[in-house]
């Protein structure tokens, strides 16, 4: 292909289009980053500040540490400096970031210094990055910085390297979303120098530092850890320009890794090696934890260890995943496929004597099946404690007398059915007794039950059975070996049978939950209503948690409570702002997340298909949400945002709906107005110019037929401003009709007489049944039903004669209006009712509104009656509307 051709053909990349599209409406974060304190960090930041403030730029400073350095201090002259906010922490007084002034403020740039920062308790945010994250989300450029010790990754290396444990981090994400990266450098032996000097520390501090920290082999570590962050960061910046403006040029390498964790002491470790490879190769990294598919074998300490794990591989920038399935390296092997991964980080450790003889880990086996796949493997440090191979279940000694009490009741009732059964029958395996005795209660009171009814079986075996009797003594050598070989059977017996009562009473723990899910996903398809689903939401939500949940909604622009479960719960101030916290951001906040921990619920954003849909708390408890409770909620969750934004389109769409059916009506009616009213108006126009400008010289009989003209489109005007006013009556509810007595017969003479007025060329015939009985109805109104119709027919008819019958019907009376037209097509018979409704096309149309038969029926129904339409009426032609009212019994009509 040409050149030109595949300029033509490249696109830019549409994620990153985005990622820029999403930057633009933020402010930007740039970072002084360096390798130790004292490389001139806050000394650039405010020398960078001051040039621009002197180019008129709005730079304020929001918090400087300054550390007593008179160099630094004084690049605070000439520049805005925000007031801190003192907050009493254990006995003293700090001077924090004032947040709420700085937005207040809003300046183009504030400058924030010291980035890991953490913020004493009862401020909004437990660290001073999410309080810059508030600032770049309010479209506030922020300056601040950074030493590479405190990023989160680089933790237990920096430990390994200085011997201090830095407790300050900063997740390693915040530093890969920074819009700039400014590196901070010096070289070791100068930071050294400035650091006997007292210009990074005072003096008696200075000797400290020089001996624990800064020593120049941990300086030029830092420093290469820290030019190698910035190199990475620059590639990033470099690959993003490129993918946005579709150039070709050293494209990333295409690495991904899955990184494989479990509640293990190593995984910590294997987490931060992970991420540390996955910068360095500039690649995505998936954590992935995976659980037996038979059985629950997850303590809540080991849950809180891997759930632990999983917020530092998110504060890293990984994905996390959890699996179910029995086959470990197949569930890993299969989603490295998946995921088109290249490596598999993973820890192992060293096995020694008959635990390599007997079985494979899990890393040796990856390493044997992961074909095309690299396998890198973390091992654990010489001083790290190992961690037994052999777990056996550990024991609930809180359940030891229950368990005792199962397992004597079985073994003492075996021993008496064996006792009965030897005195009868002379049995030489009748040890197989008390292994029912060991499986029943093992299923009755699980492992710890079995295995101490394994022993209580042995002693009485022996006791009971074994020669000599009633002792504990042995005589042959081979009654010894089967007793212990009978015991050995007994254990594995029970623990096997156990297990299978555990794998059973997970599966009735799982199946209950997904008959709790489904039954509530039934319910909530069925709801169409916002508040139908809330309530279930909340209610669901409650009774599976067994903890208060409220349920905020965003109404006119303001987050407020739709419904709780119990009804009194309330919230406080704390609660409603991380609510509205969590709303905004769409992210977690409350307790036990990194946005007002104090508050008494966690709230997790509602997010459905077109975007956030409401916010849930969940009040908090001592007892931490198990994983069964936690995929629950989760799926609950996702079901409640769905069915919430499902009801809000349906009420768009009805809102909708409504108001195309009134933009449909305007534009008949003004099509209407201008075909109906211009006609008559430009009639009376020209008939009045006529008179007044030819007066007295036009012919009586040319002056009768001009007044005439107005005679009759004034009247048509009048019949098209009276057909708007009773359909506006009818829509509006105040058509009240009388009750009185009426003579159909009258009623019809009186009409048709109205119609030749209008329409003296067309010939109307009736046909009026003797005897008819009176309705009850308005005359008046039923007067204007039969001059609509007979209009309407004038109009469509043809030239054919209109036929007007009323008969009789059982106990009601008909009325019919027929004509000779061409007719109603048999699926617009039912629409000729609707208003503004008109067969055929505005041009060269007859003349009318279109409400004519919507009036009638409004009519009828007021009146008691019902009407319709049939087509064809006569010869396969023509349209009759039939009306029909309940005649009043005892009632009759004399016959004209």
């Amino acid at each position: 292909m040409a050149d030109d051709d595949r300029d033509k053909t490249r696109r830019p990349d549409p994620d990153a289009l985005l990622a820029l599209a999403e930057k633009d409406r933020r402010g930007k974060l740039t970072i002084f980053l360096g390798a130790a304190p004292g490389v001139g960090k806050t000394y650039a930041m405010l020398s960078r500040a001051g040039r621009l403030k002197a180019d008129g730029i709005d730079v304020v400073v929001g918090l400087v540490e300054t550390h007593g350095r008179g160099e630094t201090a004084a690049l605070l002259d000439g520049l805005e400096v925000l007031p801190r906010q003192r907050i009493a922490h254990r006995g003293r007084m700090l001077e924090e970031l004032d947040l709420d002034a700085a937005l207040a403020r809003k300046p183009r740039i504030v400058i924030v210094d010291e980035l890991a920062h953490s913020n004493p308790e009862g401020s909004r945010h437990p660290k001073r990055h999410q309080d810059i994250e508030e600032l770049i989300a309010a479209g506030i450029d922020v300056w601040t910085a950074l030493n590479i010790q405190h990023l989160e990754s680089l933790a237990d290396l920096v430990a390994q390297i200085t011997g201090v444990t830095v407790r300050e981090r900063v997740p390693d994400v915040v530093l890969k979303r920074a819009d700039e990266v400014i590196l901070v450098d010096l070289p070791p032996t100068e930071l050294i120098d400035r650091l006997k000097e007292g210009k990074v520390y005072l003096p008696e501090s200075a000797s400290r530092a020089v001996d624990r920290f800064f020593r120049l082999g941990n300086l030029t570590a830092l420093r290469e850890l820290a030019l190698r962050r910035t190199a990475d960061r620059v590639d990033d910046q470099m690959v993003d320009y490129l993918k946005q403006n579709a150039i070709d040029g050293p494209w990333a390498t295409g690495e991904r890794l899955i990184v494989c964790v479990g509640s293990d002491p190593l995984s910590e470790k294997v987490v931060r090696v992970a991420s540390r490879l996955a910068s360095g190769l500039n690649a995505p990294w998936i954590v992935v934890s995976i659980e037996h598919a038979d059985r629950e074998v997850e303590t809540p300490e080991r849950l809180q260890k891997i759930e632990s794990l999983f917020r530092l591989a998110e504060q890293l920038g990984a994905e996390t995943r959890r699996i179910i399935g029995n086959d470990f390296v197949e569930e890993i092997l299969k989603l490295a496929r998946r995921e088109h991964a290249t490596q598999i980080v993973i820890g192992t450790r060293r096995r020694r004597g008959m635990e390599r003889l007997f079985s494979k880990s899990l890393p040796e086996a990856l390493s044997r099946k992961a074909s095309g796949l690299g396998v890198y493997m973390v091992t654990p440090e010489k001083n790290e404690k190992r961690r037994p191979t052999l777990r056996l279940p550990a024991p609930n000694l809180a359940l030891l007398p229950q368990s005792a009490v199962i397992a004597f009741g079985f073994v003492a009732s075996t021993t008496a059915v064996g006792k009965v059964i030897d005195q009868f029958i002379d049995l030489p395996n009748i040890s197989l007794l008390f292994l029912l005795a060991v499986l029943g209660a093992s299923v009755s009171g699980g492992y710890l039950s079995a295995f101490l009814a394994a022993l209580m079986s042995t002693l009485a075996y022996n006791f009971f059975f074994i020669d000599p009797l009633h002792t504990f003594t042995i005589a042959a050598p081979h009654e010894v070996f089967a007793l212990f070989v009978f015991l050995a059977v007994a254990i594995i017996a029970g623990g096997f049978a156990s297990r299978i009562r555990e794998q059973a009473e997970g599966a009735r723990i799982r199946a209950t939950a997904l008959q709790s899910l489904y039954d509530f996903s039934r319910k909530l398809a069925g709801t169409a209503k916002t508040e139908d689903a809330i309530w279930l939401a909340v209610s669901q939500l409650q009774a599976s948690l067994k903890r208060s949940v409220v349920l905020l909604l965003a109404r006119n622009g303001e987050l407020g409570v739709a419904a709780a479960w119990p009804p009194d719960s309330d919230l406080d101030i704390t609660d409603l702002t991380a609510a509205r916290w969590a709303h905004e951001k769409r992210e977690p906040a409350g307790h036990g997340t990194g946005t007002l921990p104090n508050s008494r619920f966690e709230f997790r954003p509602l997010l459905g298909p077109h975007g956030i849909v409401g916010v849930c708390g969940i009040e908090h408890s001592a007892e931490r949400l198990d994983l069964n409770a936690e995929r629950s909620l989760t799926a609950i969750l996702d079901q409640t945002a769905i069915a919430l934004d499902r009801a809000r389109l349906a009420e768009e769409t009805v809102t909708q709906a409504a108001r195309l059916e009134g933009e449909r009506y305007r534009e008949a009616l003004l099509s209407s107005i201008s075909h109906d009213l211009r006609t008559p108006l430009a009639t009376i126009t020209g008939a009045v110019t006529g008179l007044r400008q030819l007066g007295e010289r036009m012919t009586p009989e040319n002056r009768d037929d001009l007044l005439q003209s107005i005679e009759e489109e004034s009247g048509r005007m009048s019949r098209f401003v009276a057909n708007l006013l009773d359909m506006t009556r009818i829509e509006a509810g105040t058509l009240k009709p009388k009750r009185d007595w009426v003579d159909v017969t009258d009623v019809i003479q009186s009409a048709v007489d109205r119609t030749r007025k209008y329409s003296p060329g067309r010939a109307i015939e009736t046909g009026i049944a003797p005897d008819l009985p009176l309705i009850k109805g308005d005359s008046v109104l039923l007067g204007q039903v039969l001059f609509n119709l007979l209009d309407n027919a004038v109009k469509y008819g043809g030239e054919e004669p209109i036929n007007v019958y009323a008969r009789r019907d059982g106990a009601d009376v008909l009325i019919s209006v027929t004509d000779l037209g061409k007719g109603i097509p048999s699926e617009d018979l039912d629409r000729v009712f609707e208003k503004f409704y008109r067969r055929g096309k505005p041009d060269g149309r007859a003349p009318g509104t279109g409400l004519g038969l919507s009036i009638a029926r409004g009519f009828v129904e007021a009146m008691g009656g019902k009407i319709h339409a049939e087509s064809p009426a006569l010869k396969k032609r023509g349209t009759r509307v039939v009306m029909r009212f309940p005649g009043a019994e005892g009632s009759r009509t004399e016959p004209r």
